[in-house]
């Protein structure tokens, strides 16, 4: 069985920078496309950054330029860079693979941006 921690979240001003990591208990990451999600309060569950085995990378217009998404598949490892952050990047983040598995959810970690 498979399980997706993640970790990094925090409360940050206005501008300010996290980096998120997701850990796997088991080696999927070499074989999928992976991805980062988030949900904010009362809004659906969204797809925010995706990084192919290849290292091709995706982005949600609304993150592009401020966000980097990354992986090491040596240690089943995806990393989420967010610079310049927003009140509106406020939400719980998640990983997953693309298109996400049910069964993979994590617990999410907490960013909330405010000053």
């Amino acid at each position: 069985q498979v399980q997706l921690a993640e970790s990094g979240g925090g409360l940050v001003q206005p501008g300010g920078s996290l980096r998120l990591s997701c850990a796997a208990s088991g080696s999927i990451f070499t074989f999928y496309t992976m991805g980062w999600y988030r949900q904010a309060p009362g809004k659906q569950r969204e797809l925010v950054a995706s990084i192919f085995h290849n290292g091709i990378t995706n982005y949600v217009e609304s993150v592009k330029g401020r966000f980097t998404i990354s992986r090491d598949d040596a240690k089943n490892a995806v990393y989420l860079r967010m610079n310049s952050l927003k009140p509106e990047d406020t939400a719980v983040y998640y990983c997953n693979i693309v298109p996400p598995a049910g069964n993979y959810w994590g617990q999410g970690t907490q960013v909330t941006v405010s000053s």
